[in-house]
């Protein structure tokens, strides 16, 4: 066990740390696992986490071994897409836009409360790519961000605009994937 005065000096400079912009892009697999990598590193560290799903509905693997980390790792996903956007008709496309942009809402009125050190808008890139979400909207949300937040968002097609804005970008490249021989997403690996 370290010493008291470690583990004081230790939270000392958490409270203290900057937060830094964080994208994780690309046509690859693994971006929400990144995204979920970094929360639980972060929750082990006794920072308070909170991810938002955008633009996904369907029961993934992430939600249940989350639920093992509440209070300090809290997950939040809308009603439950069950389509790809192209697939959807109108009114089914605009009940997403506005679920999405309650999604944004939610994420902002929690971190304006305070008590969150480490946010997660996982797909969110994605909606603005679909135009669920307006990319103005996301912009003014990143820069906007409280100083002491970690933010990370996730998804393809990254904007310009939000790439200058990031401290951090990675992209993941999809190479080889399975669905190219025809496999289907597997419980428990894409799903």
């Amino acid at each position: 066990m370290p010493p008291r005065f470690y583990l004081g000096k230790l939270i000392e400079r958490l409270d203290d740390m900057k937060g830094l912009i964080h994208i994780y892009t690309g046509d690859g697999k693994g971006k929400t696992t990144a995204a979920v990598g970094l929360g639980v590193r972060a929750c082990g560290r006794g920072m308070k986490v909170l991810m938002v799903q955008f633009l996904k509905g369907t029961p993934t693997g992430e939600l249940y071994s989350l639920k093992t980390l509440e209070p300090d790792f809290e997950l939040h996903r809308g009603t439950g897409i069950t389509k790809f956007t192209w697939e959807m008709n109108e009114e089914e496309k605009a009940q997403t836009t506005a679920e999405q942009q309650g999604l944004l809402e939610y994420a902002a009125d929690l971190i304006e409360k305070g008590g969150i050190d480490l946010l997660i808008l996982d797909e969110v890139l994605g909606a603005v790519s679909t135009g669920m979400l307006s990319k103005n909207a996301v912009v003014e949300f990143v820069k906007n961000k409280p100083c002491n937040l970690e933010l990370v968002l996730t998804g393809r097609g990254a904007s310009p605009e939000l790439v200058e804005l990031a401290d951090y970008v990675s992209e993941i490249k999809a190479v080889k994937h399975p669905a190219g021989k025809g496999i289907k997403a597997r419980k428990g690996i894409e799903f």
